[in-house]
Parts: C-alpha cells; structure tokens; sequence
C-alpha cells in the first residue's frame, strides 16, 4: 500500500490519484467548470482572469492544466 498526500486537502490516503475520495467530486466540478469556460470563450485568457472567473484557485488551475484533457485549450491561455 502506498500513502498519497491529497492536492486539495492535505490529508494523507490510500488509494491512486492526486486528490483523495473526499475532494474527487469537488476536482471532478471545477474541470467541467473550467472545460466549459475554455469552450465557450474564444479570446485568449491568463491565468489570473480564468482564475477570477471561474472561482478556480491558481494552485488547482495550474494542475488541471497539466492533464492531458486539457492540452488542447492551452494556446487560447496566456502565462
């Protein structure tokens, strides 16, 4: 058994994934949160402002970003 460290919450867990049980149903929101702000806006963005607009702490913004659903928004975000 290996031990995780949740990315949300800071607790420790057992069981695969960045988040632990607790928090996968708030990261599950904020992606289609942020799948959905990404579709629907056709300028380009930074990072603070996504993060204004949607509610989205940069911390989780910056992890989301680095899956690989997301790789095809990140042209229309600016750093």
């Amino acid at each position: 058994m290996q031990f995780n460290k949740c990315s949300r919450c800071g607790c420790f867990f057992v069981n695969s994934g960045d988040v632990c049980p607790n928090c996968q149903p708030k990261d599950n929101f904020e992606m289609d949160k942020l799948k959905n702000f990404l579709e629907e806006t056709d300028t380009k963005y930074s990072m603070e402002n996504i993060s204004y607009s949607t509610g989205i702490s940069m911390k989780n913004l910056n992890r989301y970003l680095a899956k690989d659903g997301f790789a095809n928004y990140k042209p229309n975000i600016t750093l």
